[in-house]
């Protein structure tokens, strides 16, 4: 009955060496170009044998010949040798972020400016890493990295705990006021709420975005008028360049306005008391140590000094 194959006939350093062996002639020869000793490389041979179950070469007075169980094996050595050192070329390149796929998630108006520039910046540096972006709101996003979906993901102030993330702190994200660049306070450096009672409000057609406007707006002392519903960024300020009414805008969709909108800060005292939306990096567990999204971290890092404060 034959004997089952022992793990050391797949070791590489073993295999190595019978390459070296077998190509050389000679097991001195072998050991000189190794940096072993020849006993080592000797006991090194004689391991591999044993555990295959056949003489790998023939030993003479003028050196060693490879059996023919030796030359069949010689180019299957050879070819898990490269399929080893394929392997670790391939872990290097994930170690220094060459290489692998980055696969990210962030909400819409991320993904106008600050995605964008952090991508551009970590593209550069790291042109090899393939990039997967997936948009969606917070509350979607979370539970993808959850799942193991995402890597990171670029969110915003949520209304449930994360459980299986690490929160980054990017910076808080003001809003602004989006009006016609011919509106009477389009020049105005900052704008008082107030002031603004009597205009027609563009927003998201659901409860949750009538109910925060509401909430913003009564500070001020006013109910705004709120005829006008409808969720996408482009088509609110549409109806904003129109002359049709006035929406809130986030700062970090500044990069991606219009130009006949005008975006301006509310006054200091209306600003103070708005609620900010701060802006984090979600970094899911599986991926904490993943040199491509610490990099990316990084350029997100830095593109958000710019936009957020």
């Amino acid at each position: 009955m034959l004997r089952p194959m022992r793990a050391e006939a797949l070791d590489p350093v073993l295999l190595r060496t019978f390459a070296s062996v077998a190509e050389l002639g000679s097991f001195t020869a072998a050991a000189g170009a190794l940096g072993y000793t020849q006993s080592a490389v000797s006991r090194q041979v004689r391991t591999l044998e044993e555990a295959c179950g056949v003489e790998l070469f023939a030993r003479g007075a003028r050196g060693v010949r490879a059996t023919p169980a030796g030359e069949y094996l010689l180019p299957h050595a050879r070819a898990l040798l490269e399929r080893y050192a394929d392997t670790a070329r391939a872990l290097e390149s994930l170690r220094q972020a060459d290489a692998g796929m980055l696969r990210l998630g962030a909400f819409s108006t991320a993904n106008a400016v600050l995605v964008p520039r952090a991508l551009t910046r970590f593209g550069e540096r790291h042109p090899g890493v393939e990039i997967r972006l997936r948009e969606g709101l917070t509350e979607r996003l979370l539970p993808a990295l959850d799942a193991g979906e995402l890597d990171l993901a670029v969110v915003s102030t949520h209304k449930y705990k994360i459980a299986s993330a690490d929160l980054v702190v990017l910076g808080d994200d003001p809003l602004l006021v989006a009006l016609p660049r011919g509106h009477r306070l389009a020049r105005r450096r900052t704008v008082p709420l107030a002031e603004l009672a009597d205009e027609s409000w563009i927003v998201a057609d659901d409860e949750a975005a009538v109910a925060a406007l509401h909430a913003r707006c009564a500070p001020a002392g006013f109910v705004p008028q709120t005829r006008l519903r409808v969720a996408e960024w482009t088509s609110k300020l549409g109806l904003v360049s129109a002359g049709f009414g006035v929406t809130f805008v986030p700062a970090l969709a500044v990069g991606g306005v219009r130009e006949d909108v005008a975006l301006k800060p509310l006054s200091v005292a209306d600003a103070q008391a708005q609620p900010r939306r701060t802006v984090y990096a979600a970094v899911a567990r599986h991926a904490r140590r993943a040199p491509a999204v610490t990099a990316f971290l990084d350029d997100l890092r830095a593109a958000s000094a710019d936009l957020l404060v």
